[in-house]
């Protein structure tokens, strides 16, 4: 019992009812249910914290966790193992800086949180938990982007709010193969179109599907552009160069050309100027240096076989 304001307060007792609660929440099965998951295991870290007398000390003791644990599971069941407690714990030693927690994890379920607690930078979360914000991805998506570290492949690590188009496009770009494959343009682009909608994903923000091989007519040449794409966040039609080889001068000039027609061609007015990436086997920077065409990037890719 700990003596509080005057009144006894028993941590134990006051954690037990919360999680009863929930519990009853849970059955409702309705849309508070996820809220309702959130807020009851902050408060139950918060708790735990206390119990164990104060941040400093309860990252260290796990005496009193495995005493509830066994306590709970015994009076409510399933699903408060010391694992379980030390997550709640761990929960609110996070977010219980930076604003109110229902207001940084508005629109993430629990299931959310349980894969961001692994995270110990705090930009590398932020990233993430915008992206369940602004794009509503799953907990499946966000398991997949966090153990394939695309945190680290995106250039842009600041003000999430405004990121432009080049430093949201990953490095390396990720390609997904059940099988090993002798990588030449055209099975490079069949393991992308099999799984488009993986690999749209995997390039950044906003992308979305107009055509591969879209054929285009130049003078009295016929052209075809591997893939072409418009991002819906930047309001841009986004030309895609595949290439099985290190960057190469003559690429820029390609890409260039096929830019140019779009905006000419296709592009409406109410559309933001076209850009052009450039997937290469591998990068050369000595080539880009001397770039003075700002719509065009490269990046590399990365085939793991699944």
């Amino acid at each position: 019992m700990i003596i509080v304001g005057g009144g006894s307060i028993s941590y134990y007792s006051e954690i037990k009812e919360m999680l009863l609660k929930n519990e009853i929440y849970k059955r409702a099965k309705d849309y508070s249910k996820n809220k309702s998951d959130l807020n009851t295991y902050f408060e139950v870290g918060k708790l735990l914290v206390e119990a164990q007398g104060g941040e400093n000390r309860a990252k260290y003791g796990n005496k009193l966790i495995k005493e509830y644990s066994e306590r709970l599971t015994k009076e409510l069941g399933k699903g408060y193992d010391v694992s379980n407690l030390k997550r709640m714990r761990k929960f609110y030693l996070i977010f219980n800086k930076g604003g109110t927690m229902s207001h940084q994890l508005d629109g993430l379920t629990w299931s959310h949180v349980y894969k961001l607690l692994v995270i110990s930078d705090e930009s590398e979360r932020s990233y993430y938990i915008y992206l369940i914000k602004k794009l509503g991805i799953s907990v499946r998506e966000l398991s997949k982007k966090i153990k394939s570290n695309e945190y680290e492949r995106i250039g842009y690590k600041e003000e999430l709010e405004e990121p432009k188009i080049n430093t949201l496009i990953k490095n390396p770009i990720i390609i997904e193969s059940k099988t090993s494959v002798v990588v030449n343009e055209h099975t490079l682009k069949s393991l992308i179109l099999e799984n488009l909608d993986d690999f749209l994903s995997e390039l950044g923000i906003g992308f979305t599907y107009v055509g591969n091989e879209f054929k285009i007519k130049i003078g009295d040449s016929y052209h075809y552009i591997d893939l072409l794409l418009f991002n819906f966040k930047f309001n841009c039609f986004v030309v895609i160069e595949l290439k099985v080889t290190q960057m190469q001068a003559e690429y820029i000039g390609q890409v260039t050309k096929y830019i140019n027609y779009v905006d000419k061609n296709i592009k409406e007015s109410c559309n933001d100027k076209t850009v052009g990436v450039i997937i290469c086997k591998r990068e050369n920077k000595f080539i880009l240096e001397y770039i003075s065409d700002e719509r065009i990037f490269q990046t590399r890719y990365q085939i793991i076989k699944v």
